[in-house]
């Protein structure tokens, strides 16, 4: 006979809590690896899977007999090894996984408490595996109540005040770091989202007038600086001559490989160079030039201020609200786990009890059937509050007791 395998929710990946920027870097997915992901996860067999894939992250999320072989896609389309993974990851099963979706999504697990970037990401990823058709009611019903917990958060609580990111970070470091900071030349390579954040948060936080703007498509620059008008554009091919006359140059191409190089830097000079990329985009061998440093995305994010001080103490307020939406969920799940085995149990019992008083009705005399109803249905009741009980149990296999019921009441 064959044996019944049981399948659990499994949340499993590498974080900043216990990876490096380099290692995050090897276990990143592209889109195009997540999507490829995806569909060999669907082809395996495998339910309810999404992805998180993130600067701060890459996690996966969904059904398996065991974790390893949501390790096995992961380290199948990133550079990272199953070995190097074991050193930092993070393996969450059942509610576990649940807490920590919930956790992650209230930006209570961001590398900044309170980064709502993350919402935004969750929501896209999610949207990337529906598209696919890997999502099923579980993990869609889940997310759902995600979102819900975190539009409370951020409405409710001053968990995400005095917005934060690497972005903000990277501003804060030079306001800190960078005496006369108003009055540097300073270089934004990369217009993606981070790179929009830190340029509008330059315009916010500084008096600096002299910031230049370089990006791949020059169309997108041309647009960003209608609207931002103190910034100035420069084209891809002058990349090494606007460095030549930056004090600052903040990189965040969002490549998969260095995007600046020791080609782009021509002489000693002093050079303070924010990398906000996952993986780094700024080759580790420019440091070799006199006065040149570089300052990564771990650095970056050990700035704390008053407004960290502040978030902290409205954690338990966040965590008050996740118990809410988590209680929801889990009734939810339930009711969907216990209802048909508990539906099943009842009609077997109900069945038994209708053939028996059927039979003592013709065998005695008086029979009372009222009284017997009423004993019966107290038993019945007595005897399926112990099931549930039984399949509350998180390790309990609702297919497997629904066998055992065929195998015991069938006729």
């Amino acid at each position: 006979m064959q044996e019944h395998r049981q399948e659990h929710f499994y949340n499993i990946g590498v974080s900043y809590k216990k990876a490096d920027a380099n290692t995050r870097g090897k276990f990143s997915l592209s889109k195009e690896n997540q999507s490829l992901l995806l569909k060999l996860s669907k082809e395996r067999g495998y339910k309810g899977v999404f992805i998180i894939s993130t600067c701060n992250r890459t996690e996966i999320s969904g059904f398996a007999e065991r974790p390893c072989q949501l390790i096995e896609l992961l380290c199948e389309f990133s550079e990272g090894t199953i070995q190097e993974f074991s050193k930092v990851s993070n393996v969450y099963k059942n509610q576990e996984a649940i807490q920590q979706l919930f956790r992650i999504g209230t930006g209570l697990e961001s590398q900044i408490l309170g980064d709502y970037e993350i919402v935004g990401q969750l929501r896209q990823s999610f949207k990337m595996a529906k598209s696919l058709k890997t999502t099923n009611a579980y993990s869609e019903r889940l997310i759902n109540c995600v979102l819900q917990a975190s539009k409370r958060v951020k409405n409710e609580t001053r968990l995400s005040s005095g917005t934060t990111s690497v972005s903000y970070a990277a501003i804060q470091y030079l306001i800190k770091n960078l005496p006369g900071y108003n009055t540097k030349n300073i270089l934004v390579f990369g217009l993606g989202k981070m790179g929009k954040h830190t340029c509008k948060n330059l315009a916010e936080y500084t008096q600096n007038k002299s910031v230049c703007l370089i990006n791949r498509t020059e169309e997108k620059t041309s647009e960003f600086v209608k609207e931002h008008r103190t910034i100035r554009k420069a084209v891809i091919e002058n990349l090494s001559k606007e460095i030549e006359k930056a004090d600052v140059l903040i990189v965040s191409t969002g490549a998969d490989k260095p995007t600046i190089t020791k080609e782009h830097i021509t002489k000693n000079r002093d050079l303070l160079i924010l990398d906000l990329s996952m993986p780094e985009n700024v080759a580790k061998d420019v440091t070799d030039f006199k006065g040149v440093s570089i300052v990564n995305i771990d650095e970056l994010s050990k700035i704390t201020d008053e407004t960290l001080t502040m978030r902290q103490q409205e954690v338990p307020f966040a965590e008050a609200i996740i118990e809410t939406h988590k209680a929801e969920f889990n009734e939810w799940l339930n009711h969907r786990r216990f209802t048909p085995a508990i539906a099943a149990l009842k009609k077997s019992l109900e069945n038994i009890t209708n053939d028996e008083i059927n039979f003592q009705k013709k065998k005695i005399a008086g029979f009372d059937e009222s009284q017997a109803e009423i004993l019966t249905s107290r038993f019945i009741q007595k005897i399926t509050t112990q099931f549930v009980k039984h399949l509350k149990d998180e390790e309990t296999s609702v297919s497997q007791s629904l066998q055992v019921i065929n195998k015991v009441f069938k006729s």
